[in-house]
């Protein structure tokens, strides 16, 4: 991928964009012509995977679309869907989009407090719920026209129906119709708004991101340039589709392409039924977060059968996103000549903007140049800027966060902070992650959070504090999956790795890693001065990890205050099992 600096500060793409598609319902139109006896999508029953044509998938679509209106669904209306990724899902998001309406994906396992306050800060009039999970999270008291349910009203608790007077199977909106003039909006204005999605909530509040088709579907055109994809790749699936990593970036690079998108059935919680489901597919194309990567490369290498079998010979390539992969990782596809492409964006971006090329030895911290349309440029104070067709519109009912999102000019601001190299742009953190100690030097915290990840594969997440301080500190959480496990039923091994049996193991190894790292720290002022091992876990439901399981820092602040203010001397009882690692300094 040849891109081109056309100042010190400005990174564009050499390449051109393709003509872009108008709008979701034309590019479904031309999948399902192209491809109409392919696979669209394919989930697991029992030991095989079953799927739907593209023909019948299509059909789908429309028959949900025309059957949506004898609800009262009109065109601009909302649909907020709760759901676990399913085809029925997926059908629904398409065919909301495809007859002029706003999709709003939220997260499945959101508790009743959080999930009926996005659904009224949507302004929804439908929503739709995979099962009873979801449906004992909904009040009756949220105006809603419609209520659908994924499941069929057997599965349903008929209390919970008995609460709604105004909810019905899924399976009604499949009915066929017999209308000869009813088509879905192919006048769709490419700058028509067609999907809302909200923000992890990485540094605190999610905000409600609105983009358009022209957003979604530049993005493809653009992507067309780069990759090789056709209607015989195959996509194994476990990102969540309430987060555009999954939602858009994955679930349109198949459909775009007429590839097929097989379910992977624990929706990516369980490595070892990942890896059963990665045999029945063969996936020639996979996305994936590092903590996945690490615990199935970790697996198949400890079997040659499996690893032939994971690193087999149609694998185009894997990209990572969401987080630094380790270089370990990394090095174990590359040296099988199979190519990990990394990229940077976000929700705002719908949502990449930069992708590595693969031709190019991988580096860590570069996540590649501007894929084709889109313009980058660093401010002065190191902000990442961006202008392209993947820009979001706005914030939905957010006037405090439109306000400086935008320059006068037009560009994006990001919140994070890069440099531009000659192999790329180089991510360094998000802006207001970067705190000042007590003397005012500034500390970025992530880079030494990824050291200290990168460096000892028994620890899950780690948090650097210091705002204000004399020094930094650091709590740290272990990787259970690790800890006195054997994996295929061979022990667990890393090179030069003592390799801990239990987190009191762990708390006494550590001290050596982490002086190892402070070591490398070349300012002083920046190494850390004691840390915490908590026998504890970061989660989703205390909002300590978003939904995609990156570190809410904000959060993790707020909720182990009382932790990080015991490694500043303070006398305070800790409810959880905890090791202190004084430091080296």
């Amino acid at each position: 991928m040849e891109s081109k600096i056309k100042s010190k500060n400005l990174l564009e793409s050499k390449h051109q964009l393709k003509d872009v598609i108008p709008n979701i319902a034309l590019m479904l139109k031309r999948s399902a012509l192209n491809y109409s006896d392919k696979i669209a999508f394919q989930e697991r029953e029992k030991d095989k995977y079953v799927g739907i044509t593209w023909e019948k998938f299509y059909k789908n679509i429309i028959n949900i679309s025309y059957n949506l209106g004898k609800y009262g669904f009109l065109k601009g209306d909302k649909v907020v869907i709760l759901s676990e990724n399913r085809l029925e899902m997926l059908e629904l998001e398409l065919s909301i989009m495809a007859s002029g309406g706003i999709a709003v994906p939220i997260f499945f396992n959101y508790n009743k407090e959080t999930a009926e306050q996005l659904i009224k800060h949507s302004d929804a009039k439908f929503l739709a719920v995979g099962s009873n999970s979801q449906l004992e999270k909904i009040s009756n008291n949220l105006s809603l026209k419609h209520i659908f349910t994924f499941d069929s009203f057997d599965l349903i608790n008929k209390n919970l129906l008995n609460e709604h007077n105004n909810i019905s199977p899924f399976k009604y909106l499949l009915r066929d119709f017999v209308e000869e003039n009813f088509t879905i909006n192919f006048e769709a204005n490419q700058n028509d708004i067609c999907l809302n999605m909200y923000t992890s909530g990485t540094m605190g509040n999610q905000k409600c991101v609105q983009l358009t088709h022209k957003n979604i579907l530049s993005q493809q055109a653009a992507l067309s340039v780069l990759w090789n994809l056709n209607e015989n790749d195959r996509f194994l699936s476990f990102l969540r589709w309430h987060h555009s990593f999954g939602g858009i970036f994955e679930i349109f690079n198949a459909l775009y392409n007429g590839a097929t998108l097989s379910l992977e059935s624990s929706l990516g919680l369980d490595p070892v039924v990942i890896l059963e489901n990665w045999k029945l597919v063969k996936p020639t194309i996979f996305f994936s977060v590092p903590i996945i990567y690490q615990a199935l490369v970790d697996m198949v290498l400890n079997d040659k059968e499996v690893e032939e079998i994971f690193f087999h010979p149609e694998l185009k390539f894997v990209f990572t996103a969401a987080a630094p992969l380790s270089q370990r990782i990394s090095d174990e596809f590359e040296k099988r000549n199979i190519p990990v492409i990394e990229g940077w964006g976000l929700t705002e971006t719908s949502p990449c903007c930069t992708i590595t090329d693969y031709k190019i030895k991988r580096e860590s911290g570069i996540v590649g140049f501007p894929i084709p349309g889109v313009k980058i440029k660093t401010a002065d104070d190191g902000e990442i800027l961006v202008k392209g067709p993947n820009v979001m519109v706005s914030y939905y009912k957010n006037d405090k966060a439109n306000k400086g999102v935008f320059t006068d000019d037009g560009w994006f601001c990001t919140g994070d902070i890069g440099e531009i190299t000659d192999n790329g742009l180089r991510i360094i953190t998000r802006k207001d992650r970067i705190f000042k100690l007590m003397n005012a030097e500034k500390i970025v915290p992530t880079k030494i959070e990824e050291n200290i990840t990168s460096k000892c594969h028994y620890i899950s997440y780690a948090y650097v504090a210091g705002r204000g301080k004399k020094y930094p500190v650091a709590i740290l959480f272990p990787n259970r999956s690790l800890m006195n496990k054997k994996i295929n039923g061979f022990d667990v091994e890393f090179e030069k790795c003592k390799c801990p049996k239990s987190i009191e193991d762990l708390s006494k190894c550590l001290q050596n890693c982490l002086n190892d790292i402070n070591c490398e720290i070349k300012q002083k002022f920046s190494r850390i001065d004691i840390a915490m091992l908590i026998d504890g876990d970061l989660s989703v439901e205390d909002k300590t990890l978003t939904p995609s399981l990156k570190l809410a820092p904000n959060n993790v602040q707020n909720v182990y205050k009382a932790y990080i203010e015991k490694l500043y001397g303070s006398d305070i009882d800790i409810k959880e099992q905890v090791y202190i690692i004084p430091l080296n300094n």
